[in-house]
């Protein structure tokens, strides 16, 4: 979306039903730029989206202006327990990606809010 477009209202409730895949992504791209050939902005998206995850598999942060910054958060190893019998379980440390909204984003998402029906 461009800066000073102002969020749908059905975008939010379509995201809240049921998310946006990356088809949707692609068709989203493909009417802002109708002629630009589909294939083109499905391997655009295919290549962000990679080397976006590249960068998260090297412990890289992902920072975009206005957007927000991705990461990875270390969980320490732990004892936890089986719920079916209780017996204690090692589960070892992992990372895990994180997601930190922008304060532009904040702000939109704020200002825009629809509340989610359940």
């Amino acid at each position: 979306m461009t800066a000073g477009k102002a969020v749908d209202t059905e975008d939010i409730e379509e995201a809240a039903n049921g998310g946006l895949t990356r088809n949707d992504v692609i068709a989203r791209v493909m009417a802002r730029f109708p002629h630009t050939p589909p294939e083109d902005v499905a391997e655009a998206v295919r290549v962000v989206l990679e080397v976006m995850t590249e960068a998260l598999a090297e412990a890289r942060v992902i920072e975009i202006r206005g957007f927000g910054s991705f990461c990875l958060h270390y969980y320490r190893p732990i004892l936890g327990r089986n719920p079916r019998n209780g017996e204690p379980v090692a589960l070892g440390g992992r990372y895990v990606p994180h997601f930190r909204p922008g304060r532009l984003l904040r702000r939109r998402i704020e200002k825009n809010r629809v509340p989610i029906k359940d």
